[in-house]
């Protein structure tokens, strides 16, 4: 009977090749041992200008490292639990980043994105926003800029309505079927609360230290089916002049550059 082992015993192969030629040669390769560290890739990040703003630096690290410790967590239980992907050395890609989206002044507007690929159809990509005070040091909302936020009040309903009308306009440019943007379930979402009419950022300007108005960014399923992928949208500031208070009265002027027109184009 011819033997392997003998000859195989003399070859001085590279590891990666051994390893592709012991199924040819009939070996059973067994299981590959995954550890719960390796079962998951998590990512943190920080863009450049961020980096260069050390309070608000620290807010993001502190926020990204609970929720990688979160991530680690469910991978190294999943590791545990699901023996499919632990003996296929299947693997989770779990990535933050933060990015600057403007400075205006004192306040920094951060675009916060997650990218969780842990085995289902497809990846998912979630949105959130952050707003800095880079004066008093902590985050604000955009409670201040106007004169009254109460929920289902005039301020609200104005505001959920013209991002409505800013998504419907988004849908129809990009030549979505009627039939589609007529579908109510899409836009349920969007009501008349602050934490209800999307995530929210300040708009650049042409103006120096000003806002253009306010840019709505929406993840993937969020406004649509997941094929759509996201969206974001632009108030003009001007839409809503009418109720801001004094701050955001010395926050808002000018017209959204080019720049950031095409930076954010599907």
């Amino acid at each position: 009977m011819h033997q392997t082992r003998p000859i195989l015993r003399h070859c001085r192969l590279p590891g990666m090749l051994l390893a592709l030629c012991l199924p040819l040669l009939g070996w059973q390769a067994g299981a590959r041992v995954v550890t719960p560290a390796q079962f998951a890739d998590v990512t943190v990040t920080l863009d450049a200008a961020i980096k260069g703003m050390p309070a608000l630096a620290a807010d993001c690290r502190r926020e990204g490292d609970r929720w990688a410790a979160k991530w680690r967590k469910d991978a190294a239980e999943a590791w545990r639990t699901d023996k499919f992907m632990r003996e296929r050395g299947l693997r989770w890609t779990v990535e933050r980043s933060y990015e600057t989206a403007s400075v205006i002044g004192p306040y920094v507007s951060v675009l916060r994105t997650d990218y969780l690929n842990t085995g289902g159809a497809h990846p998912n990509t979630q949105m959130e926003t952050i707003l800095w005070d880079g004066k008093a040091g902590k985050r604000i909302s955009i409670r201040p800029f106007f004169t009254e936020m109460a929920d289902g009040g005039p301020t609200m309903t104005a505001l959920a309505a013209l991002v409505r009308k800013a998504v419907i306009a988004e849908k129809k440019a990009r030549g979505i079927p009627a039939e589609m943007i007529a579908d109510p379930e899409w836009l349920k979402g969007i009501e008349p609360k602050l934490t209800a009419i999307g995530p929210v950022t300040l708009t650049p300007s042409t103006e120096a230290d000003k806002s253009a108005g306010l840019t709505i960014h929406f993840s993937p399923y969020a406004v649509g089916p997941y094929a759509e992928g996201s969206y974001v949208v632009f108030l003009p500031w001007q839409t809503f002049k009418s109720y801001l208070s004094a701050t955001g009265a010395a926050v808002f002027a000018g017209a959204r550059p080019e720049t950031d027109v095409k930076k954010y184009a599907p």
